[in-house]
């Protein structure tokens, strides 16, 4: 049974995750918060010590959402390289075309806005972009054992150069929402992971 004091706080959580999507960590004000959850601020208090602390709530909902969607229909693949593939498609076509986050990319705009602003919580967002790579990497590793994969490739370069890739989408998709750079990225995408078929 979720409990009054969990539903505040998941309230809290969902408000404050729209607000720094919309507006930005910065511009989002404790004023703001509040206004948005009808809380005092003794009630916001109550749940989170300051408004860095609830960044980090927000970040840890942010990337449940992001799992559920990136992850989807993967668990069901055997071949690593249509893991790569499918995640590339559901980051792409079903994150940022479905708005999943209203105003972008949540992990695209914080670590745009927050770096050279905060070495904690940036550094925070790059232990996400690194763990994805590292799975990139390790997808690319059990393709090559499955002797899929041309021989001499550097994984690990070609796992940053898709998070890249999938970064520059959400760049230039969150101001002009034009779905032809969301379609392009997936075809060039796929294109290349073709190329590292024997």
């Amino acid at each position: 049974m979720v409990t009054k004091g969990i539903q505040t706080r998941q309230n809290i959580i969902a408000k404050a995750l729209r607000l720094f999507c919309v507006k930005g960590y910065y511009n989002t004000s404790i004023n703001d918060i509040l206004v948005a959850t009808g809380l005092t601020k003794g009630g916001l208090y109550g749940h989170f010590a300051s408004k860095e602390d609830l960044w980090y709530a927000v970040y840890d909902e942010a990337l449940g959402i992001w799992r559920k969607i990136v992850f989807r229909g993967i668990q069901s693949s055997a071949d690593p390289l249509e893991c790569i593939q499918t995640l590339i498609e559901n980051d792409i076509k079903t994150k940022l075309g479905n708005h999943i986050f209203e105003g972008g990319c949540f992990f695209h705009s914080m670590l745009v806005e927050l770096s050279g602003q905060s070495a904690a919580m940036s550094s925070h967002l790059m232990q996400g972009f690194y763990q994805l790579a590292e799975l990139l990497r390790a997808w690319l590793e059990q393709a090559d054992q499955q002797e899929l994969l041309k021989e001499n490739l550097n994984f690990k370069e070609i796992a940053n150069y898709i998070i890249i890739s999938l970064n520059g989408a959400a760049a230039l998709y969150a101001p002009s929402r034009d779905p032809a750079i969301l379609d392009q990225t997936v075809s060039q995408l796929h294109f290349y992971i073709e190329q590292l078929k024997k």
